[in-house]
């Protein structure tokens, strides 16, 4: 199969040996399924004639690491199977704009994993809201007078931009700061900039756990990303951080519906962000699997069974879609 990653551009230039990256075991793993595997970036797509190309790179493995030939190579995407789209936010202009690219790529052709549509009407922060239930009291908002009052219900906040990713720009608010007023016109550019505001729940100092979907399935590995020695949540990715968790049969039973929703968007892999029982943010643009550190507290290998799905999920869809066009 001819399979084409997009990746962050940081994610390009460390390429090689970043094994904390969900893509480098997906890569490795499906190179060594035999697979013909390229990388690009959002900046080296195009349109030519309304046909969808991109400047990429071939990878290889080499002594258990990846490369990539720098010599960059011009193909359609319609002559892939399958593209992995896992561009990092920000999710700007620039993002957006690369999702406009495939609406001109025939999903006959080539099935696209996580649905760059989906990606694009799936904001990671406010569309939590589909699942109210399940997650913390809050607000979306623009308004210093609305958030005041929330805080002043709430004791302790959370705020959160909308656009990003890895807890950037995240701020914890408690009720008499003295930075209030300087923290809330910061956040919402004096009031023009609508953001995310939770009630902070009190077990975060013992950080979030990260849930796991595969298409609808509820992961049974798990992890506690804890928070940083000089912050209030996670922010560094490293094994001292990151440490074996489990998830309450509540839990997997209330992540199956969430599961289930996404998957109708065409959204098939996607990380929970969860604090005692209840979601705080849904990642669906690059979601970390964690597998460095999955693999090593529960003696598996992830990335096979990951692989093993996607390259599953692209035949079953090539196939359906054979069907439908004889």
């Amino acid at each position: 199969m001819n399979i084409l990653f997009i990746i962050d551009r940081i994610e390009l230039k460390y390429f090689e040996f970043n094994n904390l990256v969900t893509n480098f075991w997906l890569i490795r793993e499906m190179l060594r399924e035999n697979n013909r595997v390229f990388i690009t970036t959002i900046d080296k797509l195009s349109l030519v004639e309304a046909e969808a190309y991109t400047h990429c790179y071939h990878t290889f493995e080499k002594n258990g690491n990846i490369f990539y030939d720098k010599q960059d190579i011009h193909k359609k995407i319609e002559d892939f199977q399958l593209v992995m789209f896992r561009q990092d936010p920000p999710v700007d202009m620039d993002y957006i704009n690369s999702t406009y690219i495939f609406d001109f790529v025939d999903r006959r052709k080539t099935f696209v994993m996580n649905e760059p549509r989906a990606i694009r009407d799936f904001n990671e922060k406010l569309h939590t809201l589909e699942f109210l239930e399940l997650m913390p009291e809050n607000i979306v908002t623009s308004s210093k007078s609305d958030i005041m009052e929330f805080l002043d219900k709430n004791e302790e906040i959370v705020l959160k931009p909308l656009n990003r990713c890895f807890g950037a720009g995240v701020m914890c608010l408690k009720k008499g700061d003295k930075n209030t007023a300087a923290i809330i016109n910061t956040m919402t550019n004096n009031g023009s900039t609508l953001v995310m505001v939770q009630k902070y729940i009190e077990k975060a100092r013992f950080g979030d756990k990260r849930v796991l979907f595969l298409g609808e399935k509820v992961l049974d590995y798990c992890v506690q990303k804890l928070p940083s020695n000089d912050d209030f949540k996670f922010n560094e990715h490293c094994d001292a951080n990151i440490i074996k968790a489990e998830l309450t049969g509540a839990e997997k039973e209330n992540f199956k519906t969430v599961a289930g929703e996404l998957n109708k968007l065409g959204i098939y892999l996607a990380g929970l962000d969860v604090i005692d029982g209840q979601i705080i943010e849904i990642n669906v643009t690059s979601p970390c699997y964690f597998i460095k550190e999955i693999n090593t507290h529960f003696g598996c290998e992830l990335e096979k069974e990951m692989t093993n799905f996607i390259l599953s999920k692209a035949k079953t869809i090539q196939l359906e879609n054979c069907i439908s066009i004889s």
